[in-house]
């Protein structure tokens, strides 16, 4: 169960929030093995001067429409699943909303399962679950 924290710039519209995170989604489940009910995201907007980031560090140029997308994964995916991911996303961004790939920055965390609690306060039970092997 990946959980997915966006971080952008104040301002867009709702419909470009559902763009952003169904595009990001989308790109989950079609390269990174999500199953497609399995969808957790937080979206957080920032005022210009709470969201701070160089134009030209290791790509760009970068602008008022850059996003990073920080997700924290429970089983670890081979570097080129990552990197299919990574192709997918920006591809589907790019349509729409209309992200131009250099405003994408991902950093994928992995944690353990028993960092995990899925609800009800247990730690890591039922992980992966039975009834899809998938996760």
């Amino acid at each position: 169960m990946p959980i997915s924290r966006i971080s952008l710039l104040k301002g867009k519209s709702p419909e470009y929030l559902r763009a952003l995170s169904d595009g990001l989604h989308q790109a989950l489940v079609e390269a990174f093995e999500v199953p497609p009910t399995d969808r957790f995201q937080l979206i957080h907007q920032h005022e210009p001067y709470e969201l701070v980031f160089d134009r030209e560090y290791l790509g760009g140029p970068r602008s008022d429409n850059f996003v990073t997308i920080n997700i924290t994964i429970g089983r670890p995916r081979t570097a080129a699943t990552k990197q299919a991911f990574y192709q997918r996303l920006v591809q589907l961004l790019e349509q729409k909303p209309g992200i131009h790939p250099e405003d994408v920055l991902v950093v994928i965390t992995p944690v353990q399962t028993e960092d995990w609690s899925f609800g009800g306060g247990r730690q890591g039970i039922g992980w992966p679950p039975s009834d899809s092997g998938q996760r």
